[in-house]
């Protein structure tokens, strides 16, 4: 493993080198030797807090960017920063990647134009649950049945949470007419989904705080705004049905 990723390294040096890029060289170079080797470290002491960490945030990042879990992961196992285990290698296949980052490039786009992130919301939440399922349980199904089953139910559970509460806030803001919100609103779930995968390799504890107050204000959010778009319908039925008829 530690070959294949060397020489794949070498081969992206190299090609760098053909644009006049030396990433092996000057303060960038350093810089990027510090944080792989930091990461590299981090991930290949992983305990069994800190893959329950993994899986929790696998689930629950998956609800909101599925597509940029399967790839970042994907890329930080193949460039040697993450020891991936066993069931989640799959994830470094090149086919994989580049399905995943053509997939993650339409998402980021789609996800920030309001009423087409809705319908993309829509067609993705039959995919993205049962994803961060097997993602969580990736973690662990190789190694434990046990915990992989568990792992699984809890990345389910997690990614379903983060879907709910991003389709019902996403419904809430598409009712207002300017599109900035919007706008904002996918950049902060692009900045969740990588904070979260740092925090639960590098900081996991900190990660397991912060979740649990995250899932709970998602909860209330997702049952408030579900409660408004409830009565925002009724009253534009309500509205529609006393109109006058043109006939």
């Amino acid at each position: 493993m530690e070959t294949v990723d060397h020489n794949l390294w070498q081969q992206l040096v190299a090609w760098l080198h053909t644009l006049g890029i030396h990433p092996g060289t000057g303060v960038v170079g350093g810089v990027g030797a510090q944080v792989g080797e930091g990461v590299s470290t981090a991930v290949g002491r992983l305990d069994m807090p800190s893959l329950l960490a993994l899986a929790a945030a696998l689930g629950w990042s998956s609800g909101f960017r599925l597509y940029a879990v399967v790839f970042l992961v994907g890329m930080a196992g193949t460039l040697g920063w993450m020891d991936l285990p066993a069931g989640l290698q799959m994830l470094q296949h090149p086919v994989v990647l580049v399905v995943s980052a053509c997939l993650l490039f339409v998402e980021f786009f789609a996800d920030k134009i309001p009423g087409l992130d809705s319908v993309w919301d829509l067609l993705n939440s039959v995919v993205r649950i049962p994803a961060g399922a097997a993602l969580a349980a990736g973690v662990f199904g190789a190694d434990s049945a046990t915990m992989g089953l568990v792992a699984g139910l809890m990345g389910g559970t997690l990614a379903a949470s983060s879907q709910a509460a991003k389709t019902t806030t996403r419904a809430a803001i598409n009712t207002s007419p300017e599109p900035f919100s919007n706008l904002a609103a996918s950049l902060l779930e692009d900045g969740l989904v990588v904070a979260a995968l740092f925090l639960a390799t590098q900081h996991p504890l900190v990660f397991a705080v912060l979740l649990f107050i995250a899932v709970v204000l998602m909860w209330i959010v997702t049952w408030t705004l579900f409660k408004f778009l409830r009565a925002a319908v009724y009253r534009l039925r309500s509205f529609f049905s006393r109109a006058p008829h043109a006939f």
